[in-house]
């Protein structure tokens, strides 16, 4: 389980890329998930700054810098990569 903020967990072998929110490509797949079931927000409120894309299609929004969550998932995953 990775913590993607504001007490908001994910299952870590579900994570299929987390990227940021800076290209249009990213804006795009946000508005195309709006109208459908698969977007969840997680930044409780506060200002969008990563999407973590999951296996089955559901985007995730988080507050937390790329990075962070990139680190987060690696101690999870820990150092073999599992």
């Amino acid at each position: 389980m990775v913590n993607v903020g504001h007490g908001n967990v994910v299952v870590a072998e579900q994570i299929v890329a987390i990227v940021g929110l800076d290209s249009l490509p990213v804006k795009r797949l946000i508005e195309s998930a709006k109208g459908s079931t698969k977007l969840v927000d997680a930044t409780n409120g506060r200002r969008t700054r990563a999407v973590i894309v999951t296996e089955s299609d559901h985007l995730i929004l988080s507050s937390l810098e790329p990075a962070t969550l990139a680190q987060r998932l690696a101690i999870d995953r820990g150092p073999t990569g599992d």
